[in-house]
């Protein structure tokens, strides 16, 4: 089931996929005034409104639970990041607006920020589109997940995903990487076009995705279902 608002701006589908609602925006005007050299981003983003595959996020793996590391992310720490700035406004603006801390932070980045284009954006990854899918996630069926904030910024795209206590994370690097690598697979963008990175009002950690991926764990120990 899907329940679909839409305002002059702001286009919202909420999502009901396994673990609860998502909350799909995006924000019209940004989309289309930012996006004028990713023509597929557009399309992809505007599908998801009438064409997102439900049925691929009822079971299988989600990329919100990998835990895993991928040995090969030049990760870097960055203090005073806007989006920290932004997380931080967000949470106070939206103190009394919204229940949880992702969408007070989702909400004020897609309404307030520049460079956010959409939040929650649903993702898939075909069994037949990476090497080792089976081994990786022992099972066939899709991988999934949700973006937390997409943004465009000096002709790059941006997948972030907000962690509170971001420092304390193990496996951020890895669920944005995957994130971003099924966007890549989805709208057929390069992922030499995209760039990573998951924050909190204190810090954010950055990273370019790669090609290649080395995984250090025993395979069939890589993923926790929830």
């Amino acid at each position: 089931m899907a329940k679909q608002g839409v305002s002059k701006i702001i286009k919202h589908l909420s999502l009901d996929h396994l673990g609860g609602y998502y909350h799909y925006r995006t924000n019209n005007y940004k989309v289309d005034s930012l996006c004028n050299d990713y023509p597929e981003l557009v399309s992809y983003l505007n599908k998801m409104f009438e064409e997102c595959p439900n049925d691929y996020f009822e079971s299988g793996p989600r990329s919100s639970s990998l835990k895993f590391k991928i040995e090969n992310l030049d990760v870097k720490k960055l203090k005073n990041h806007e989006v920290c700035e932004l997380t931080s406004l967000g949470l106070k603006e939206n103190k009394n607006r919204y229940l949880t801390a992702h969408s007070k932070v989702q909400v004020f980045m897609l309404e307030k920020d520049d460079k956010t284009l959409a939040v929650e954006v649903p993702l898939w990854l075909e069994h037949n589109e990476l090497n080792e899918f089976q081994g990786i996630f022992n099972s066939v069926e899709p991988l999934t997940g949700h973006i937390d904030v997409l943004r465009l910024e000096d002709g790059k795209i941006w997948i972030w995903d907000y962690k509170p206590d971001a420092a304390k994370e193990k496996y951020a690097s890895t669920q944005v990487y995957f994130y971003t690598l099924m966007l890549s697979k989805r709208t057929g963008i390069p992922l030499d076009n995209f760039r990573c990175g998951y924050f909190d009002e204190k810090d954010a950690f950055i990273f370019k995705p790669v090609e290649n991926i080395k995984i250090s764990k025993e395979l069939k120990k890589l993923f926790e279902f929830l």
